[in-house]
Protein backbone atom coordinates (compact mmCIF):
# COMPACT_ATOMS: atom_id res chain seq x y z
CA UNK A 1 0.00 0.00 0.00
CA UNK A 2 2.54 2.50 0.72
CA UNK A 3 4.36 1.91 -2.43
CA UNK A 4 0.91 3.02 -4.05
CA UNK A 5 1.16 6.30 -2.00
CA UNK A 6 4.23 7.37 -2.42
CA UNK A 7 3.57 7.02 -6.20
CA UNK A 8 0.56 8.68 -5.97
CA UNK A 9 1.78 11.82 -4.26
CA UNK A 10 5.08 11.32 -6.75
CA UNK A 11 2.80 11.32 -9.68
CA UNK A 12 0.81 14.08 -8.25
CA UNK A 13 3.89 16.52 -7.35
CA UNK A 14 5.64 15.29 -11.22
CA UNK A 15 3.48 17.12 -12.82
CA UNK A 16 1.24 20.50 -12.43
CA UNK A 17 -1.54 18.90 -10.50
CA UNK A 18 -0.41 18.93 -6.77
CA UNK A 19 0.85 22.80 -6.93
CA UNK A 20 -2.10 23.41 -9.07
CA UNK A 21 -4.71 22.19 -6.46
CA UNK A 22 -2.49 23.65 -3.84
CA UNK A 23 -2.43 26.52 -5.23
CA UNK A 24 -6.30 26.82 -6.05
CA UNK A 25 -7.74 26.25 -2.96
CA UNK A 26 -5.47 28.68 -0.71
CA UNK A 27 -6.17 31.28 -3.44
CA UNK A 28 -10.02 30.71 -3.95
CA UNK A 29 -10.30 30.91 0.11
CA UNK A 30 -7.90 34.13 0.11
CA UNK A 31 -9.73 36.09 -2.22
CA UNK A 32 -13.52 35.35 -0.42
CA UNK A 33 -11.84 35.67 3.05
CA UNK A 34 -9.57 38.64 2.61
CA UNK A 35 -10.25 40.65 -0.65
CA UNK A 36 -13.68 40.41 -2.11
CA UNK A 37 -16.38 42.20 -0.34
CA UNK A 38 -19.60 40.61 1.41
CA UNK A 39 -20.50 38.14 3.86
CA UNK A 40 -17.55 35.76 3.98
CA UNK A 41 -14.76 38.53 4.13
CA UNK A 42 -12.97 38.41 7.74
CA UNK A 43 -12.90 42.52 7.90
CA UNK A 44 -16.39 42.80 6.90
CA UNK A 45 -17.33 40.66 9.29
CA UNK A 46 -16.54 42.50 12.18
CA UNK A 47 -15.54 39.52 14.51
CA UNK A 48 -12.08 37.84 14.28
CA UNK A 49 -13.04 34.66 13.72
CA UNK A 50 -12.67 31.74 11.10
CA UNK A 51 -16.26 30.37 10.65
CA UNK A 52 -16.78 32.36 7.15
CA UNK A 53 -13.28 29.49 5.69
CA UNK A 54 -15.68 27.21 7.24
CA UNK A 55 -18.88 27.36 5.40
CA UNK A 56 -16.34 28.18 1.95
CA UNK A 57 -13.96 24.84 2.57
CA UNK A 58 -16.47 22.40 2.25
CA UNK A 59 -18.02 23.53 -1.41
CA UNK A 60 -14.25 24.27 -2.67
CA UNK A 61 -13.51 20.08 -1.58
CA UNK A 62 -16.92 19.73 -3.64
CA UNK A 63 -15.15 20.34 -6.80
CA UNK A 64 -11.78 20.32 -6.10
CA UNK A 65 -11.50 16.70 -4.52
CA UNK A 66 -13.36 15.34 -7.55
CA UNK A 67 -10.83 17.00 -9.47
CA UNK A 68 -8.09 15.10 -7.28
CA UNK A 69 -9.95 11.70 -7.62
CA UNK A 70 -11.19 11.30 -11.10
CA UNK A 71 -7.82 10.37 -12.92
CA UNK A 72 -7.57 7.58 -9.57
CA UNK A 73 -8.96 4.54 -11.80
CA UNK A 74 -10.55 5.70 -15.15
CA UNK A 75 -6.80 6.92 -16.45
CA UNK A 76 -5.42 3.33 -14.87
CA UNK A 77 -8.84 1.73 -17.13
CA UNK A 78 -8.08 3.84 -19.90
CA UNK A 79 -4.44 3.89 -20.63
CA UNK A 80 -5.26 0.13 -19.70
CA UNK A 81 -2.66 -0.58 -17.02
CA UNK A 82 -5.44 -1.12 -14.46
CA UNK A 83 -4.94 -5.31 -15.33
CA UNK A 84 -0.81 -4.34 -15.02
CA UNK A 85 -1.48 -3.31 -11.76
CA UNK A 86 -3.84 -5.81 -10.43
CA UNK A 87 -1.54 -8.33 -11.15
CA UNK A 88 1.09 -6.63 -8.70
CA UNK A 89 1.77 -8.64 -5.60
CA UNK A 90 -0.28 -6.14 -3.74
CA UNK A 91 -4.26 -6.95 -3.36
CA UNK A 92 -6.99 -4.38 -4.48
CA UNK A 93 -7.56 -3.56 -1.39
CA UNK A 94 -4.07 -2.30 -0.91
CA UNK A 95 -4.60 -0.53 -4.34
CA UNK A 96 -7.86 0.95 -3.51
CA UNK A 97 -6.05 2.45 0.00
CA UNK A 98 -2.97 3.60 -1.34
CA UNK A 99 -4.57 5.68 -4.12
CA UNK A 100 -7.30 6.61 -1.30
CA UNK A 101 -4.97 8.06 1.21
CA UNK A 102 -2.13 9.52 -2.16
CA UNK A 103 -5.34 12.20 -2.73
CA UNK A 104 -6.05 12.61 1.01
CA UNK A 105 -2.73 13.73 1.95
CA UNK A 106 -2.47 15.91 -1.29
CA UNK A 107 -5.33 17.63 0.44
CA UNK A 108 -3.94 17.95 4.03
CA UNK A 109 -0.93 19.53 2.54
CA UNK A 110 -3.24 21.95 0.67
CA UNK A 111 -4.91 22.99 4.26
CA UNK A 112 -1.99 23.09 6.11
CA UNK A 113 -1.02 26.74 4.92
CA UNK A 114 -4.35 28.00 6.63
CA UNK A 115 -3.46 27.07 9.69
CA UNK A 116 -1.70 30.78 9.68
CA UNK A 117 -5.00 32.06 9.80
CA UNK A 118 -5.10 31.11 13.25
CA UNK A 119 -2.29 33.32 13.72
CA UNK A 120 -3.68 36.04 11.86
CA UNK A 121 -7.10 36.06 13.69
CA UNK A 122 -5.62 35.52 16.75
CA UNK A 123 -3.42 39.22 16.45
CA UNK A 124 -6.77 40.07 15.29
CA UNK A 125 -8.46 39.84 18.29
CA UNK A 126 -9.75 42.37 21.14
CA UNK A 127 -7.91 41.59 23.06
CA UNK A 128 -4.66 39.52 20.67
CA UNK A 129 -5.39 36.07 21.32
CA UNK A 130 -8.78 36.18 21.77
CA UNK A 131 -10.34 33.40 19.64
CA UNK A 132 -12.49 30.21 19.68
CA UNK A 133 -10.15 27.25 20.32
CA UNK A 134 -12.68 24.48 20.65
CA UNK A 135 -14.54 25.64 18.02
CA UNK A 136 -11.60 26.39 15.54
CA UNK A 137 -9.92 23.16 15.95
CA UNK A 138 -13.53 21.28 15.74
CA UNK A 139 -14.19 22.88 12.65
CA UNK A 140 -10.73 21.38 11.05
CA UNK A 141 -11.50 18.19 12.20
CA UNK A 142 -14.93 18.47 10.43
CA UNK A 143 -13.10 19.47 7.37
CA UNK A 144 -10.81 16.19 7.97
CA UNK A 145 -13.94 13.76 7.89
CA UNK A 146 -14.91 16.11 4.63
CA UNK A 147 -11.71 15.11 3.01
CA UNK A 148 -12.11 11.65 3.89
CA UNK A 149 -15.72 11.27 2.63
CA UNK A 150 -15.26 13.60 -0.42
CA UNK A 151 -12.23 11.26 -1.51
CA UNK A 152 -14.03 7.95 -1.03
CA UNK A 153 -16.63 9.08 -3.28
CA UNK A 154 -14.18 10.73 -5.55
CA UNK A 155 -12.20 7.42 -5.99
CA UNK A 156 -15.43 4.87 -6.69
CA UNK A 157 -16.93 8.09 -9.35
CA UNK A 158 -13.43 7.26 -11.08
CA UNK A 159 -14.05 3.83 -11.58
CA UNK A 160 -17.71 4.12 -13.05
CA UNK A 161 -16.07 5.78 -16.33
CA UNK A 162 -12.71 5.81 -18.48
CA UNK A 163 -13.42 8.99 -19.17
CA UNK A 164 -12.05 11.27 -16.37
CA UNK A 165 -14.42 14.32 -16.90
CA UNK A 166 -17.83 12.15 -17.12
CA UNK A 167 -15.82 10.78 -13.64
CA UNK A 168 -15.31 14.28 -11.88
CA UNK A 169 -19.25 14.70 -12.55
CA UNK A 170 -20.38 11.78 -10.90
CA UNK A 171 -18.28 12.82 -7.88
CA UNK A 172 -19.16 16.35 -8.08
CA UNK A 173 -22.82 15.44 -7.97
CA UNK A 174 -22.38 12.26 -5.44
CA UNK A 175 -21.26 14.56 -2.95
CA UNK A 176 -23.02 17.41 -3.40
CA UNK A 177 -26.13 15.09 -2.73
CA UNK A 178 -24.77 13.90 0.70
CA UNK A 179 -23.32 16.96 1.94
CA UNK A 180 -27.09 19.33 0.75
CA UNK A 181 -29.12 17.30 -0.46
CA UNK A 182 -30.80 16.06 2.22
CA UNK A 183 -31.06 19.54 4.07
CA UNK A 184 -33.03 20.46 0.63
CA UNK A 185 -35.40 17.17 1.05
CA UNK A 186 -35.67 17.86 5.05
CA UNK A 187 -37.90 21.10 4.40
CA UNK A 188 -40.32 19.41 2.75
CA UNK A 189 -40.73 16.62 5.34
CA UNK A 190 -40.31 18.69 8.57
CA UNK A 191 -43.64 16.83 9.79
CA UNK A 192 -41.65 13.78 10.37
CA UNK A 193 -40.30 13.27 13.75
CA UNK A 194 -37.18 11.93 11.96
CA UNK A 195 -34.79 14.13 10.73
CA UNK A 196 -34.02 13.28 7.03
CA UNK A 197 -31.08 16.20 7.17
CA UNK A 198 -29.04 13.82 9.38
CA UNK A 199 -28.59 11.97 6.97
CA UNK A 200 -26.59 14.78 5.52
CA UNK A 201 -22.89 15.47 5.80
CA UNK A 202 -23.40 18.82 6.29
CA UNK A 203 -25.49 18.47 10.01
CA UNK A 204 -22.95 15.99 11.11
CA UNK A 205 -19.70 18.51 9.77
CA UNK A 206 -21.92 21.25 11.65
CA UNK A 207 -22.14 19.14 14.55
CA UNK A 208 -18.32 18.23 14.77
CA UNK A 209 -17.20 23.08 13.83
CA UNK A 210 -19.20 23.57 17.84
CA UNK A 211 -16.31 21.67 19.08
CA UNK A 212 -18.03 18.83 20.39
CA UNK A 213 -17.06 15.52 19.36
CA UNK A 214 -19.53 12.91 19.24
CA UNK A 215 -19.31 9.55 18.61
CA UNK A 216 -22.62 9.54 16.31
CA UNK A 217 -20.51 11.84 13.50
CA UNK A 218 -17.45 10.33 13.70
CA UNK A 219 -19.14 6.78 12.62
CA UNK A 220 -21.14 8.84 10.23
CA UNK A 221 -18.51 9.75 8.37
CA UNK A 222 -16.05 6.28 8.88
CA UNK A 223 -19.65 4.73 7.37
CA UNK A 224 -19.48 6.83 4.09
CA UNK A 225 -16.21 6.53 3.31
CA UNK A 226 -15.61 2.84 3.97
CA UNK A 227 -19.13 2.27 2.67
CA UNK A 228 -17.79 4.00 -1.27
CA UNK A 229 -14.30 2.55 -0.93
CA UNK A 230 -16.04 -0.94 -0.48
CA UNK A 231 -18.43 0.32 -3.55
CA UNK A 232 -14.95 0.90 -5.26
CA UNK A 233 -13.47 -2.78 -4.61
CA UNK A 234 -16.95 -4.31 -5.38
CA UNK A 235 -17.20 -1.96 -8.96
CA UNK A 236 -13.52 -3.20 -9.77
CA UNK A 237 -13.99 -7.05 -8.89
CA UNK A 238 -16.52 -7.08 -11.51
CA UNK A 239 -14.06 -5.44 -14.32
Amino acid sequence: MLAILKREINSFFASSVGYLVIALFLVINGLFLWLFEGDFNIFDNGFADLSSFFIIAPWVFLFLIPAITMRAFSDEKKMGTLELLVTKPISLKHIILGKYFGAVTLICIAIAPTFLYIFTISKMGNPPGNWDLGSTLGSYLGLLFLIFAYTAIGIFASTLSKNQIVAFIIAVFLCFALYYGFDNIDTFFDSLDFSIGSLGMKTHFNSVARGVLDTRDIIYFVSVSVLFLTFTQFNLRRE
